[in-house]
């Protein structure tokens, strides 16, 4: 592979198989899991921790500071 066929562009093949397998790991290692995971992210924005939780997810949807 030269240095110019290493430039992926704006489509990143490598981090897409990159998100792709890490991605069905966390499946077959916590898939049955999941519908518990999403049971407790919706106690947690309902309980003490919901108006920190809605803060972070706030600033997190701010553009970055470069």
């Amino acid at each position: 592979m030269t240095d110019k066929s290493k430039i992926e562009g704006e489509g990143s093949y490598t981090a897409t198989r990159d998100y792709n397998k890490r991605t069905n790991d966390f499946l077959a290692r916590e898939g049955d899991q999941i519908e518990d995971m999403a049971e407790d992210a919706a106690d947690a924005l309902e309980g003490n921790e919901g108006e920190a939780l809605r803060k972070a997810e706030q600033k997190g949807k701010k553009p970055a500071r470069h």
